[in-house]
C-alpha cells in the first residue's frame, strides 16, 4: 500500500485497529462479522476505527448488502494488503521500527491474554506453541528457507473461513543476532 510511514503508523499501530486488520486479513468481513470477532470492542468504537481505516486506505469497502432496513458494508484489505510498502519501510528510522515492533509484540500479548481468558483452554489440543530457535544459515541457505516457508504458507493464506476451520495466528520474527563469542586462538608460545 502506498502511504507515508507517519500516516501508516498513525492508522495501523493501534491495538483495536490491528485486530480489525487481522480479522479482515483472513477474508472479507461484514461489520457484523467483525463485531462478533471483537466482542470486547464497543460498537461506536468499532465504527470509528473502521471509518478511520477506510478513509486512510488500509481497508476498503468491497461491497454493501441490505440487511433489514439498513445497508451493511463488507470490508476487505486493499490490493497489496495493509502493510507498509517497501519505500515506507526503507524510510523508517530505527526509532520507527522500535515502535512498529513494540506494537507487534503488544498485539501478540493481547491475543494470548484473550486466549488465556477463555473459559477452557487446552494448550496441546488447541495447538498453541511458542518457542525460540536459532538457525545458522548462510545467505543462500536463508534464501532457500524463505522460499520454502513461502511455498508452505502461501497456499494456506487463500483458505476462506468455513465450518471446521479454526483461525490460527501465526506470527514470525526473523532477525540476525550477535554470534556467540569464539574462543581466542591459542597463544603461539603456549601451543608449543
Amino acid at each position: 500500500m502506498s502511504t507515508s510511514k507517519e500516516r501508516w503508523s498513525d492508522l495501523a499501530l493501534h491495538p483495536v485497529r490491528l485486530r480489525i486488520l487481522r480479522s479482515v486479513g483472513a477474508g472479507r468481513r461484514t461489520t457484523r462479522e467483525i463485531a462478533e470477532l471483537l466482542p470486547d470492542v464497543p460498537q461506536a468504537t468499532l465504527y470509528r476505527h473502521l471509518s478511520a481505516l477506510t478513509k486512510g486506505g488500509l481497508l476498503e469497502v468491497a461491497g454493501e448488502r441490505k440487511v433489514g432496513g439498513a445497508q451493511e458494508r463488507v470490508y476487505a484489505l486493499p490490493p497489496g494488503g495493509a502493510s507498509l510498502d517497501a519505500e515506507g519501510l526503507a524510510a523508517a528510522t530505527a526509532e520507527d521500527h522500535g515502535r512498529y515492533f513494540t506494537s507487534f509484540v503488544s498485539s501478540l500479548l493481547a491475543e494470548f491474554s484473550r486466549y488465556l481468558a477463555r473459559d477452557e483452554i487446552d494448550i496441546v489440543a488447541d495447538g498453541v506453541g511458542y518457542q525460540q530457535i536459532m538457525l545458522n544459515l548462510d545467505d543462500a541457505e536463508f534464501v532457500e528457507f524463505a522460499r520454502g516457508f513461502a511455498e508452505l504458507v502461501g497456499p494456506l493464506l487463500a483458505n476462506e473461513p468455513r465450518a471446521g476451520r479454526t483461525p490460527r495466528l501465526l506470527a514470525t520474527v526473523l532477525m540476525p543476532v550477535e554470534p556467540p563469542p569464539t574462543d581466542p586462538p591459542p597463544n603461539q608460545d603456549e601451543a608449543r
